[in-house]
């Protein structure tokens, strides 16, 4: 090294003071010549890559580099060879003493023309774990994309900036599936506010929602109603806010189309209302004056005797059996909302000691726990009994056990049903037995497909009828 102005001994001073300080910092200090040979090299080598400095004086850089990053490092050493007043900064893989490759980020100076370094200056540190965040980060964002243009839910983004008791909403971003289902493209609502991109009224309401979470800070869900077009009004959306720095700078919503389901659930309110009017009118306008007609009839009985008195009875007892199998079908509905554990041995218990069975016998084969409706179920099991005792000329067995671990089955050993009649007898009005109203296997079918569960009928172990029920899910069964 060269120097012609800085006295000998103040020379010295500098270099020992620059030394002392390069050989306490953490980042790598590395000085080459032009041609890329080391130098120099601080003591963090040890640290960042496990090299002693000593084995790395005299060697080409370059042998340390990856081979993909030569070109790359090359071209910075030619740019500050050109350029002494430029500096560069590239990232490179470095190889580590257990032969590993570091990412390191060099920075480099043109220090020729200084007596003391007299060569290139490289400042250096490991990025090996920024890189990793950075790859992570970019795999995620990839993923976000990937979900974002794919999924079949509306995904919409929302910037949330508060200042003082506001806070201010604005949208970012929509996903292909909401630019679709609402028509509304990212380009015409981005940085705009809910209310001024749905008015006033509707805006507002979604601005309370949003605000609802923010200041929950967690997740919600709820249903909303937003007119797009007449396909597109109901919505079921959960929010989630974006936590940073604690405080939420965004809110990522989840919105999907109910409209088909809203509309179906209010015209099955309506339908139901119908059934209770239905009900209402066959309760008391049919039955007070059937009741009167039976009194009636009964008194006459008494009275006189007339060969058409017994006819009229047993029609008058038919109607009143139609009437309350038509009120049960009413009132019984199309699904089941609460259920609980069922024992099948005491229920079943219980509801063949509701029916007459004369000298019928009842055999409970499986002893299990299934989830439903009692209330109800009292309904379909007594009426299997009674059309057991009542299809049968002699004594009927009863059964009743697990179906294929997956529900319940009912079978007798009594005439059973043919196999072209099985799938008419449980259509409402056929009826197979004398007097009966035919309703008795609807309502079981309606009660059964209620559960979720599915009616088949096939033939009894004995020959007779049977009747099983199957469960949509394996855990209605214990």
């Amino acid at each position: 090294m060269k120097d012609r102005t800085t006295p000998p001994e103040n020379k010295k001073h500098g270099s020992d003071w620059h030394r002392a300080l390069i050989e306490q910092i953490d980042d790598l200090i590395t000085v080459v010549d032009p041609d890329g040979t080391i130098t120099y090299v601080s003591p963090a080598v040890t640290r960042t890559l496990g090299y002693d400095p000593e084995d790395m004086i005299g060697h080409e850089g370059y042998e340390f580099v990856h081979p993909e990053d030569r070109e790359r490092n090359a071209d910075a050493m030619e740019t500050v060879l050109s350029n002494p007043s430029t500096s560069e900064t590239v990232e490179l893989r470095f190889r580590h003493a257990d032969g590993s490759w570091h990412w390191i980020e060099a920075t480099m100076w043109n220090r020729l023309d200084d007596d003391i370094i007299d060569g290139i200056l490289l400042s250096s540190r490991d990025i090996t774990e920024q890189k990793q965040y950075e790859a992570e980060a970019q795999k995620l964002a990839e993923e976000y994309e990937a979900i974002l243009n794919n999924v079949e839910d509306a995904i919409f983004l929302l910037n949330v900036e508060e200042s003082g008791e506001e806070t201010r909403f604005e949208f970012e971003r929509l996903s292909p599936s909401y630019e679709r289902q609402t028509g509304i493209t990212t380009e015409e609502v981005q940085g705009q506010t809910p209310r001024e991109v749905f008015g006033e009224e509707q805006g507002t309401e979604l601005e309370e929602n949003y605000l609802r979470c923010v200041n929950a800070n967690e997740p919600i869900s709820y249903e909303e109603e937003l007119q797009v077009d007449d396909g597109a009004r109901f919505w079921q959306t959960k929010l989630a806010p974006v936590v940073s720095d604690n405080e939420i700078t965004r809110l990522i919503g989840i919105t999907r189309n109910v409209t088909d389901r809203v509309e179906r659930e209010r015209q099955l309110r309506q339908q139901n209302e119908q059934l209770d009017e239905f009900a209402s009118v066959i309760s008391h306008d049919l039955r007070n004056p059937l009741d009167v007609a039976q009194g009636r009839a009964k008194a006459l009985t008494e009275e006189t005797e007339n060969e058409h008195l017994d006819p009229l009875l047993r029609a008058l007892s038919r109607m009143e059996a139609i009437i309350e199998d038509t009120l049960t079908l009413a009132r019984h509905g199309d699904t089941i909302s609460d259920t609980e554990p069922i024992n099948l041995t005491e229920f079943v218990g219980k509801c063949w000691a509701s029916v007459d069975t004369d000298d019928a016998t009842i055999e409970i084969v499986d002893s299990i726990t299934f989830q439903g409706d009692p209330d109800r179920l009292q309904h379909v099991f007594e009426n299997l009994f009674r059309n057991a005792v009542e299809h049968s000329e002699s004594t009927v067995t009863v059964r009743v056990g697990s179906h294929d671990e997956r529900g319940i089955y009912v079978e007798d050993d009594g005439p059973g049903i043919p196999i072209d009649k099985r799938e008419e007898v449980l259509e409402p009005g056929h009826s197979t037995a004398r007097g009966g109203t035919g309703f008795g296997l609807t309502i079981i079918r309606r009660i059964v497909e209620a559960h979720g569960w599915e009616l088949s009928v096939t033939d009894g172990t004995d020959g007779g009828a049977r009747f099983e029920f199957e469960m949509a899910k394996q855990d209605d069964l214990v």
